[in-house]
């Protein structure tokens, strides 16, 4: 917005002038000057905030909510955005185009300051997920079927790199766990073959793939730690995990909590964990343990287990509030009603929430004075306090899964 500045002398000899007075030159421009200073005004009140914002998945009807965290309101709807049952979300580096992730293959540009569906293409026939470079030029996609990772140009969308996952074996593998790495890189796991990958896509006509192999059964998904170093990957043929430490790549891949479900009861897994899901506060790991009932605390600088939490039922997202002082955890079917915070200096469950059923996801505003919570089977979002726990607000959306806001913007791996 221009500055602009009045003449305060001129404004009150306008105001003096008698009502039949015939309005002098200088009159008119101070006339002019205050209709263009509230027109400015007006249009200024029409601007939100992008920072601000964020969307909610509604999964079964194809569409998002637009919404804004700070007056917990609905501010748009985008409709027609395909198959969202699993659906995610990354953001532009400026907050204001949100590239949605479907399950049928789609990658959709939104724009949501307008509320406005920007392009849409069908890239494969079943992609899991995606994550945005670090310059924000590139928009990377993890696919099922064919099996591989596609990279588009963030402004057109427009295919810029195809790497195909093809394993140790010689045969092609579904991807999961696509992250973003600094230094214009992107790691991803396939899930067939049992290995990851480092993307280096400085020169997008020439990707560098660096392959390690041999890493563990059946990676299923994963994350990478906030500081942009570790790339840990959960398995699923194993108890386990495998960890990457990229300031050392060079290093290999070492697996951690090896045989952490040893003599335990296997039970049934209704709900893989989600990795990105993960927390990781006061220098320890928040891990869901795949199959059980607890929540396994790994201490990060030598990635050993420090303790087990027992927990309602089975996790599968452990979110930590932004300041590292809490965990909230949700759980898998048919205990999909429940929420349990995490205190981590005692590191003891000090609050047991009851949202409803199908608490599929929870976001934290940017600074984690509250939290949003998605209850599927109830079609509506809710908005807790993280210190007094008090219920806020209740948004209704048509069974609403994930929910990711703008702030994700300037966050690696999210």
């Amino acid at each position: 917005m221009k500055q602009i500045i009045l003449d305060s002398a001129a404004v009150r000899t306008s105001l003096a002038q008698p009502i039949d007075s015939r309005p002098t030159a200088e009159s008119r421009i101070v006339f002019i000057t205050f209709l263009t200073f509230f027109s400015l005004l007006a249009g200024c009140a029409q601007l939100r905030r992008v920072g601000d914002m964020g969307v909610v998945i509604e999964r079964a009807s194809g569409s998002i909510k637009v919404v804004e965290n700070s007056s917990n309101s609905v501010v748009g709807h985008v409709k027609e955005l395909g198959d969202l049952s699993h659906a995610s979300v990354v953001y532009s580096r400026d907050g204001r185009y949100a590239f949605l992730f479907g399950r049928d293959g789609g990658l959709s540009k939104v724009d949501i300051l307008t509320g406005r569906l920007v392009k849409r293409v069908i890239q494969a026939g079943n992609s899991i997920g995606g994550a945005i470079s670090q310059d924000g030029r590139l928009v990377a996609v993890s696919n099922y079927t064919p099996g591989g990772v596609r990279i588009f140009d963030s402004i057109t969308l427009e295919l810029v790199a195809d790497i195909p996952a093809v394993g140790a074996d010689g045969n092609l593998s579904k991807v999961v766990g696509l992250v973003d790495a600094p230094g214009q890189k992107f790691l991803f796991s396939l899930f067939d073959a049992g290995e990851i990958w480092l993307a280096d896509l400085t020169d997008v006509q020439n990707p560098k793939i660096t392959r390690f192999t041999d890493i563990g059964d059946k990676p299923y998904d994963a994350l990478i730690s906030p500081d942009g170093r570790f790339y840990i990957a959960g398995l699923f043929g194993e108890d386990g995990l495998s960890l990457l430490d990229l300031w050392y790549p060079e290093k290999g891949v070492k697996k951690i909590l090896s045989g952490y479900g040893r003599g335990k009861k296997k039970l049934p897994v209704y709900k893989m964990p989600h990795l990105e899901g993960w927390a990781m506060a006061g220098g320890l790991a928040f891990l869901p343990a795949i199959g059980q009932h607890e929540i396994l605390v790994v201490d990060t600088n030598n990635w050993l287990e420090k303790t087990r939490i027992p927990v309602h039922s089975q996790p599968v997202f452990a979110m930590g509030r932004p300041d590292g002082r809490q965990i909230w955890v949700n759980f898998a079917y048919p205990d999909n009603d429940t929420i349990m915070v995490i205190d981590v200096p005692s590191l003891k469950v000090v609050k047991t929430l009851k949202p409803g059923k199908g608490v599929m996801h929870m976001e934290f505003t940017p600074r984690g004075e509250n939290v949003w919570i998605s209850v599927r089977d109830s079609d509506r979002v809710e908005v807790y306090h993280t210190g007094s726990f008090e219920k806020l607000a209740t948004m209704k959306a048509e069974k609403p899964s994930g929910i990711f806001f703008s702030s994700r913007a300037h966050k690696i791996g999210l």
